[in-house]
């Protein structure tokens, strides 16, 4: 059974696997990381794992029993109650209703550890998929996005009200 887990310096190997086994399949609904990403990786983990430390993001990834990634799960800019939520899964679990579950449990803990109230996240016009599990997870869209939320493509910006769990 997939276990989402926080990001750890030991899960480097394994999200950067994960990306580039996954890259064309990402890059037909978000734009390209670009080749700098996978060249300076290294970097660009640690940088991530001091936000997190910082306290300014929450990163998560599902694990599968193997060790694989199947997802990244992630909470930006926390603050005043609120994160931005970015999600990607493996293209092997797609349409499997792995995002729209593992969303709604990024949720629960979003409210529980973090004490946030209210998540955002934006999609591309032309993404249903993430769309459909935006809206499965309880999202409802707010209003539009604008290209440079989506990096050149235009959507709509969904929102989420959390219960705090007890």
């Amino acid at each position: 059974m997939p276990e989402l887990k926080r990001l750890r310096p030991d899960h480097a190997s394994a999200v950067l696997a994960f990306e580039l086994a996954n890259r064309a399949y990402f890059a037909a609904a978000v734009p390209d990381r670009g080749d700098e990403y996978f060249d300076r990786f290294a970097d660009r983990y640690s940088a991530l794992l001091a936000e997190q430390e910082a306290g300014v993001c929450a990163f998560h990834v599902l694990v599968a029993e193997d060790g694989s990634v199947l997802g990244r799960f992630n909470l930006y800019d926390l603050e005043d109650g609120g994160a931005e939520l970015g999600y990607r899964v493996a293209q092997r679990v797609a349409g499997r209703g792995v995002a729209t579950a593992t969303v709604r449990e990024l949720c629960a803990l979003a409210a529980s550890r973090h004490g946030l109230r209210v998540l955002r996240a934006a999609t591309a016009s032309e993404n249903v998929a993430s769309r459909r599990v935006l809206t499965k997870a309880g999202f409802v869209p707010v209003g539009p996005a604008a290209p440079a939320d989506l990096g050149g493509r235009t959507g709509t910006w969904y929102r989420r009200d959390l219960v705090p769990q007890r």
